[in-house]
């Protein structure tokens, strides 16, 4: 089944009917046609997050199936996680990365048993990832190596985000297990009005919720089921992009790609200690380095006073005037009710609290350097 349409090929996921019917403004969003907002405000739609639940459609990520007897080192030998430590249910983020310790993409692995996975990645690094996975599974074929993929049509399997404080007592009614038990980063395949989903207790907007991949034929009816609640509304990506900018959250093509690594975009955490030790995964040998003796940037988080936001571009300079670096995510805070932003710096100037100017639209304004997350996040870890 094609999932492109027109003569521009942009895409659909399997709710792009039901964003129509309840009047989601579509855009082209690299390539895929979906709600940007629906008839609320973004920043409208963004409280309601923080405060309710919302729903997202986020069936255009890729989602792929890895089996086999060799599953677990064919993903290792791509990434730097630990899969042998992982719990079967469990579920971890990583990065794909280059022989230069670049980021090729960021992707949450779920372990279902030692021989079987699942893969979320991003839309935008579709072809990317295909043909990295290919190529790796035909590397080990020759090696007599044994690794199925299994590439999910988006219009034959939706993912939804179920997000926000209440998104727990909202789907539990429709489930006989108990999401109570459920903790974040795991997942599980249960029934669902009679349709086999995966539920796995993660998101992208600092808040508890669930991320549901089900079969794209049931995929409607279990939105407008869990739309039944009157504490639960479509969200579009405007918010989700606020959302996930508070939560200290990147974004792949803006504030993570091929030119910088786990350790200068602040995400060394991902390197697990095991793969440390054995140094096997690719780009280990800059990527420990920049561990051992320091890396030459790093991504930081700025609050600005009042004044415009800082958006993607923007040049970061120290108050003497000085270019230092630049912005590469920016929004308005619709929670702390104040521009926010993420960049790049020199290590030396990557102190919380430390004075800073950025420029927008040939005027400069002043920021502070600032831990992320932005606004405290709130995953479930059932203590």
């Amino acid at each position: 089944m094609s999932t492109t349409s027109g003569p521009d090929k942009t895409r659909k996921t399997c709710l792009y009917d039901l964003h129509v019917k309840k009047e989601g403004k579509i855009v082209n969003f690299s390539g895929w046609l979906l709600p940007v907002q629906y008839r609320e405000a973004i920043a409208a739609s963004h409280q309601h997050t923080r405060t309710f639940a919302s729903i997202f459609d986020v069936g255009h990520m890729m989602q792929t199936r890895v089996s086999g007897r060799n599953a677990g080192e064919f993903l290792e030998s791509l990434t730097t996680c630990d899969l042998k430590k992982l719990n079967e249910g469990g579920a971890t983020l990583t990065v794909f990365t280059d022989q230069n310790g670049g980021i090729l993409d960021d992707l949450i692995i779920t372990k279902d048993k030692d021989d079987r996975y699942f893969v979320v990645s991003n839309a935008g690094r579709r072809e990317e990832d295909s043909q990295l996975l290919l190529e790796r599974a035909e590397e080990f074929k020759k090696q007599n190596k044994f690794v199925d993929l299994e590439f999910l049509d988006p219009l034959e399997q939706g993912l939804v985000a179920l997000q926000g404080p209440t998104a727990m007592t909202t789907l539990q009614p429709l489930l006989n297990i108990d999401l109570s038990k459920l903790k974040f980063m795991n997942s599980v395949i249960t029934d669902v009005l009679g349709t086999t989903v995966r539920i796995t207790r993660c998101g992208y907007t600092g808040e508890d919720g669930f991320e549901i991949s089900v079969p794209g034929t049931e995929a409607g009816n279990l939105v407008e089921k869990i739309l039944e609640n009157p504490e639960v509304k479509l969200a579009g990506l405007g918010a989700r992009d606020s959302l996930r900018l508070e939560a200290g959250l990147c974004l792949y093509g803006h504030d993570i790609d091929q030119n910088v690594t786990p350790v200068e975009a602040a995400l060394t955490w991902l390197v697990a200690k095991r793969r440390r030790e054995e140094a096997n995964f690719p780009g280990a040998e800059r990527i420990l380095s920049q561990i051992k003796r320091g890396a030459t940037k790093k991504r930081v988080g700025l609050i600005l006073g009042q004044g415009p936001p800082a958006r993607e571009g923007a040049t970061i300079l120290t108050p003497e005037g000085e270019r230092v670096g630049t912005v590469t995510s920016g929004a308005p805070s619709p929670t702390l009710g104040r521009p926010i932003a993420m960049g790049y710096v020199p290590p030396d100037l990557a102190q919380a609290g430390q004075g800073v100017l950025v420029e927008v639209r040939g005027k400069t304004y002043k920021a502070t350097m600032t831990k992320m997350p932005f606004v405290k996040t709130k995953y479930y870890t059932a203590k």
